[in-house]
């Protein structure tokens, strides 16, 4: 609704640990979460549990984040955010090399154990959280080396220098590589306040960079969780009830352990999950097929897709939770000339991530480990703890790369059943999902409907707008305690309140409801990839609804907000929004602020026949604050626009009898390369402004970006995702 506040300052305390002749800096590590709400500060005193962790009596410490610099001159990073394909820990590494004085390839990646409460990958928060403290992290740390060197040399620390890996003594060039006087600087007090670079001076910040782990990805050498090799290990394929809340009603194990290969046929505690266990994972699903699992369906064999419309739609009338409010929206519109009302739906989706849910546990009288990728590595390991009765520190988690997140691996209950299975065997299990088991059971992105009504002005400009929101709170499941007092699921925000435009008036409703037979989830963002949809269709309605240019209409709403206009006149200059198109082209525009990030996209489209859409060019401009890797950032842009076409147009999840009706990529279309735009123009804005989130961006553009241009190319509105569905009826005609 309008311009969001500054951005909040992260948490700057941290201590310097020596052990075994190594520097090693921790940091407190702000979540994801401190990082949204509010400043995350660290008063003075803070205990361990409450998140710095410190040295205890047997020199063991786990803290949130680290430097480890040991005397052969190797320095590490231990990192909590998990690299899924976003590039985290490239720029990871440029924060600290930069600041530190050392090259890029002298810095090796370890993902962190858990144990700071803050390891948690998603809702692209990563760059933000870690802009400031590994900055501070790597200043710090030079601060102490150098500080060494120059004792050592008995010379001035304001003559010495870093580069390389190595201090540099500049009068005489005498030169000590950061691993000889490491312990010496573990002796030294901890720097109370750091001098960071200046931006001017950087020579990695800002220019493009090769991620560090391209080459062990194109080699083969890169270890994702489906790659896990354990001594002795198993092979697990699992088969759970088609309807949630159904259980097991029979199957033919003697069949299924008569499959050469086959060692075990294991049930889960609630008898809602089967295992077949075997030596590799082909005689795992040749035992699964002959084991011919029944099911009793439980109470949501009744669910199908209607059951879920119908019941959102039913939101829109009756009570329902007042999340943000501004004037009196509701009397203005009573008593308008002119009012706008347009209603939205948005389905379920699927994540269907490039490697399929996976888990590897051995459980142990006397520990638990597991390897899996994971965006929640805490909750990993505390649901091990959970089910074994294992104290903390016998628990292990070995987090990997991960083969597509999205938001899926921010659940855990495929680590949850995997750990209960390897409790009944003794050798390490790894467990595989199909494709089909990863599809017809994962944790969707919720079905919404919204509704948004405007009272006009003579021009046809937003005097006051109310919006209803109906829909699942997904936090309400995943961290209840985030649900505020009257239960609204603030992330639903994202790209509704906080907008890039501002309103005389305005009220933002909730009517929370939970769909029947599914869980639901994060995916590549909700609040930012809904919300956006929905108000950009809707702003986009009434500059057509005024007989107003949609760039024009949209410039007289920015006024206010120079950082949103500036984006969105850079995007119609390089797009030639002014300019004559081909004969059938039309063009869209959608402007947003979500994420940290502001981002006008124009898309330039074809569709020769109502159901065929030919994206020829897209054009975005984004101004994400301080650009860290630009090759990064447009690379993220590029893959989100594409992922979320791939869904606004195709993608949806279907119910019938309680059962999802998509199993594989024959039934859940993935977009193909010759559907993909034709181009892609990513433009990147300066900035001196500190970081913003770019991983969803894309994403969230897409749908109403796609959806403006097709509109203009159709003469009718799209109100439905997908955009493809029949659901986009005459109904949804230009009016005025």
């Amino acid at each position: 609704m309008s311009t969001p506040a500054p951005r909040p300052t992260l948490a700057s305390r941290r201590q310097m640990l020596g052990a075994g002749g190594a520097l090693l800096l921790a940091t407190f590590w702000p979540t994801p979460r401190q990082s949204r709400a509010q400043g995350a500060s660290v008063p003075a005193g803070m205990a361990p549990e409450q998140g710095l962790l410190v040295e205890n009596a047997q020199g063991a410490f786990a803290p949130n984040a680290y430097i480890r610099i040991a005397t052969d001159n190797r320095i590490t990073l231990i990192l909590p955010n998990v690299e899924m394909g976003q590039g985290i820990y490239t720029s990871s590494v440029m924060l600290i090399a930069e600041e530190l004085g050392i090259d890029m390839a002298q810095v090796e990646i370890e993902a962190a154990p858990p144990g700071g409460g803050a390891e948690i990958t998603g809702g692209s928060t990563s760059v933000m959280t870690e802009w400031l403290p590994l900055r501070q992290a790597g200043a710090a740390a030079r601060s102490m080396l150098v500080q060494a060197a120059a004792t050592h040399w008995q010379v001035p620390v304001a003559e010495c220098t870093t580069r390389s890996a190595t201090i540099i003594h500049v009068p005489t060039g005498r030169s000590l590589p950061f691993g000889a006087v490491a312990a010496q600087a573990a002796t030294l007090p901890v720097p109370q306040k750091t001098t960071l670079k200046d931006p001017a001076t950087y020579t990695l910040l800002g220019r493009p960079q090769h991620r560090i782990d391209s080459a062990v990805k194109v080699q083969g050498h890169a270890i994702f969780g489906m790659d896990v090799q354990v001594p002795g290990q198993k092979i697990g394929t699992v088969a759970a009830c088609p309807v949630v809340g159904g259980t097991l009603a029979g199957m033919n194990k003697a069949a299924a352990l008569a499959i050469r290969g086959v060692q075990a046929v294991l049930v889960n505690t609630t008898n809602t999950t089967v295992c077949v266990v075997a030596d590799h994972y082909w005689a795992a699903r040749k035992g699964l097929r002959a084991l011919k699992p029944q099911w009793h369906d439980g109470p949501n064999a009744h669910v199908t897709t209607q059951t879920i419309y119908d019941q959102l739609h039913d939101g829109l009338n009756g009570p329902a939770i007042v999340a943000n409010t501004k004037g009196d929206a509701p009397a203005v519109i009573a008593h308008a000339a002119a009012t706008h009302t347009a209603t939205y739906q948005q389905p379920l989706l699927a994540h269907a991530t490039m490697e399929p849910i996976n888990c590897t546990a051995h459980v142990r009288p006397d520990g638990c480990d597991i390897w899996t990728g994971t965006q929640i590595a805490d909750r990993a390991r505390d649901t091990a703890i959970e089910l074994t009765g294992l104290p903390k520190d016998k628990v292990h988690v070995h987090c990997q790369y991960i083969g597509g997140g999205f938001g899926r691996r921010l659940e855990h209950e495929y680590v949850t059943q995997c750990v209960e299975f390897a409790r009944q065997v003794p050798y390490p299990l790894k467990i595989i999902w199909s494709r089909e088991e990863d599809l017809t059971h994962d944790r969707y992105r919720p079905a919404y409907v919204d509704q948004m009504t405007a009272a006009l002005d003579s021009k046809g400009f937003i005097t006051a707008l109310t919006h209803r929101i109906v829909g699942p709170a997904v936090v309400a499941r995943w961290d209840p305690p985030e649900l505020t007092k009257d239960g609204y699921d603030e992330d639903l925000s994202v790209a509704t309140v906080i907008t890039p435009y501002t309103y005389p008036a305005y009220r933002l409703e909730f009517a929370r409801r939970e769909a029947p037979g599914v869980v639901t989830a994060w995916w590549r963002g909700v609040g930012g990839t809904r919300g956006l949809f929905v108000v950009e269709g809707f702003i986009d309605e009434l500059a057509h609804r005024a007989g107003a240019d949609p760039v024009a209409y949209r410039r007289a709403m920015l006024a206010q907000n120079p950082r949103a206009l500036a984006v969105l006149d850079k995007a119609a200059q390089a797009a030639g929004w002014n300019t004559p198109l081909p004969p059938g082209r039309a063009r869209g525009v959608a402007v947003q602020f979500a994420f940290g990030s502001y981002m006008a996209s124009i898309a330039e489209v074809e569709m020769p026949e109502p159901d065929n859409v030919i994206i020829h060019r897209v054009t975005a401009v984004v101004d994400c604050g301080r650009v860290l890797n630009p090759d990064q950032v447009i690379s993220q842009i590029e893959g989100g626009l594409i992922f979320g076409f791939s869904a606004a147009l195709y993608n949806e999840i279907t119910l019938e009898g309680g059962r999802v009706q998509q199993s594989n990529f024959n039934t859940w279309r993935v977009m193909r390369m010759n559907e993909a735009p034709c181009k892609i123009d990513v433009l990147l804005m300066p900035s001196t402004e500190d970081p913003g989130g770019i991983g969803e961006v894309g994403t969230a553009a897409a749908a109403p970006v796609l959806a403006n241009a097709m509109a203009a190319a159709q003469g009718r509105r799209y109100r439905t995702l997908p955009l493809l569905s029949p659901r986009n009826g005459a109904d949804h005609k230009e009016q005025g």
